[in-house]
């Protein structure tokens, strides 16, 4: 019997390792952990896990409710939340408590193991539910997917009006032809033909997945993401006759899961990271400056001088405009490895990673400031703005990196207040 697989999304390493461990003497197969929201979908798609661990504190309320929707609507994976009692309460405030749906740290192994039971048997229940629906609704929705019928020697002996219209090829064409001839299915990532599917399906007498990034290549050229299945046909004495391939485009699935991701990670308005990213990617800088030697980062917050005057000025839409442009502004003042985001309103950060001292990060503030004085022209006025910058560094040793976040906040008020298009560089002695 194959172990079911199992992905940990927790950042607290020890209790990760502890996690993976106590799965593994309980006869589960966990095949990664992983410590970054960002990363989660990916991992999860790649692996196709039974079950998901998440830590739903590693990325805050809103991102978690969000890469939870991700992994349990759209990739159909049952989710576990780790959590503790403090935690408990987003469960409630954002409605996700299940019966089984959690387990509060710290739990026992014996406590691990009755509610990963728990959960999966319920998926597996919600499963076959699902299935018996699946048949019913197949019979219903027939003319709704394509359906291409195969006899013993794969040459096609059937397609319906949906798989002449996905395909490109009319009955009358298809018929008698070699299945491959008429649906030209590749993987998206490697390119590779999907060539065994069919018979590896009348070989086995099993249903087969079509592969999660199948492609078919119509008959003008043109690419469309499929899914579905391959079922073998049988006769009443149960042997089999063919194969029954259904499948239907998922375009528009496909296209709400990246703009569910795009919508957990970046920014709406000017297409930057958003809050959650720049600190899950402030997380991991901060990993590598504990494990590698002389490697340091830095914080710069920057907050639009006389915004609100602008806006007042010129009207919400040009402040939207300002924003854009700004945006794009800052990104070219970067490196390709430093990250840029929008913190809400006129407020931005910036992560600069691998820098030898202070100096490049005051460099960076010169370079934004000298960037943004130069006049915008938009919708046909002439704007002119500047930025009060604060700046952290993390040689200066911090436990917990959003604390130096909050450090770069506060310089940025005292650059304010020094007037505009000032930065200042974070001090222990402004909080004493």
């Amino acid at each position: 019997m194959v172990a079911p697989k199992i992905l940990i999304i927790e950042d607290e390493e020890i209790l990760a390792v502890d996690i993976r461990n106590s799965l593994h003497r309980l006869g589960y197969d966990v095949h990664k952990i992983t410590n970054s929201g960002e990363k989660a979908i990916q991992d999860i798609v790649e692996i196709n896990p039974s079950l998901v661990l998440v830590n739903v504190c590693l990325i805050g309320e809103l991102a978690s409710v969000k890469l939870i929707d991700a992994i349990k609507i759209n990739l159909k994976i049952p989710v576990l939340y780790l959590t503790d009692n403090l935690g408990l309460k987003t469960f409630i405030n954002n409605k996700l408590e299940e019966p089984f749906s959690y387990i509060i740290k710290p739990f026992t192994e014996r406590e691990l193991y009755n509610t990963v039971e728990m959960a999966l048997y319920k998926d597996k229940i919600q499963k076959q539910f699902q299935q018996e629906n699946q048949k019913l609704l197949t019979v219903i929705n027939s003319m709704g997917c394509a359906v291409v019928m195969i006899d013993i020697n794969a040459y096609i002996q059937m397609i319906n009006p949906i798989a002449e219209i996905l395909t490109g090829w009319q009955q009358k064409e298809a018929l008698g032809k070699f299945w491959r001839d008429v649906l030209n299915l590749v993987d998206k990532d490697t390119g590779e033909e999907i060539v065994h599917i069919v018979t590896q399906a009348m070989e086995t007498g099993v249903v087969l997945q079509l592969p999660e990034n199948c492609l078919l290549i119509t008959r003008d050229g043109k690419k469309i993401p499929i899914a579905d299945t391959v079922a073998p046909i049988r006769d009443q004495m149960g042997g089999i006759t063919g194969a029954v391939i259904v499948f239907q485009d998922i375009t528009q699935r496909k296209q709400k899961e990246a703009q569910l991701i795009r919508n957990a990670f970046y920014d709406g308005l000017t297409a930057l990271p958003n809050r959650v990213l720049f600190l899950d990617r402030l997380k991991q800088a901060s990993e590598r400056c504990k494990r590698r030697f002389n490697y340091h980062f830095a914080v710069l917050f920057l907050d639009l001088d006389s915004f609100k005057i602008i806006n007042d000025r010129y009207g919400h839409s040009i402040g939207d405009d300002l924003l854009v442009a700004i945006a794009r502004r800052l990104e070219s003042c970067l490196r390709s490895g430093d990250t840029v985001a929008r913190f809400g309103g006129d407020e931005f950060a910036v992560l600069l990673e691998d820098i030898k001292d202070v100096s490049d990060a005051i460099n960076i503030a010169k370079r934004i400031q000298e960037t943004l004085s130069l006049p915008l022209h938009l919708n046909g006025y002439e704007i002119s703005t500047t930025a009060s910058i604060g700046i952290a560094l993390s040689c200066d040793g911090y436990e917990d990196p959003t604390n130096l976040l909050r450090d770069a906040d506060t310089a940025m008020y005292r650059a304010k207040g020094k007037g505009k298009a000032n930065y200042i560089v974070f001090d222990k002695s402004f909080i004493d």
